[in-house]
């Protein structure tokens, strides 16, 4: 795919839009419903998944829920009531799988965002959650068809949809956008 005088934004945004269209909303219904109800909630994805999964967790402490992120210190272990989510586009991240059968060996639903529906990742899931892009699993050769490299609208519509789940959570658990301000930290 060349980019000889064409509008990337234009064509990066279509690319999303096209994503974001495919994507079951009753799915992100239910992946919001699991989150809403959770006793606790861990997350995880590696490298730029990583970014988006991060961010998303921000948001989720701001709505009030109870969140952590693998890796960070104060992360609580997992059990019944709890939610693991994770992120692999292309399905077959060894760290998620590891971590995916850690949470679901302590009793934790997985909850899996992924572009590969039939992949290790969704197979070991409780719920997965598909998002139809293209990942670094598939952008080589004849079968890229995105204009951004190395799978980037995958990270780009995760972020998306996480915004979108963000005002689907705060609807359902009625929390005002001032008391999600009001947890914004200060040590910045």
């Amino acid at each position: 795919m060349t980019n000889t005088g064409t509008n990337l934004f234009g064509i990066a945004l279509d690319e999303l839009g096209n994503v974001l269209a495919r994507i079951d909303e009753s799915r992100i219904d239910a992946a919001c419903a699991m989150l809403a109800g959770a006793n606790k909630i861990v997350v995880y994805g590696c490298g730029r998944d990583a970014l988006q999964v991060k961010g998303f967790a921000m948001r989720l402490y701001h709505l009030g829920l109870p969140v952590s992120v693998v890796g960070d210190m104060t992360t609580p272990p997992l059990g019944s009531g709890d939610v693991f989510l994770a992120s692999s586009g292309p399905g077959e991240t060894s760290t998620v799988l590891i971590l995916m059968q850690v949470a679901r060996d302590t009793g934790a639903a997985v909850l899996l965002l992924t572009a590969q529906g039939e992949s290790s990742a969704a197979r070991l899931a409780d719920f997965t959650l598909l998002i139809p892009a293209q990942t670094m699993a598939d952008d080589q050769g004849p079968e890229k068809t995105s204009v951004l490299p190395m799978g980037s609208v995958f990270e780009g519509a995760l972020f998306v949809l996480f915004e979108v789940m963000v005002l689907k959570l705060k609807t359902s658990i009625g929390m005002s956008p001032e008391a999600m301000r009001a947890r914004h930290t200060n040590m910045e």
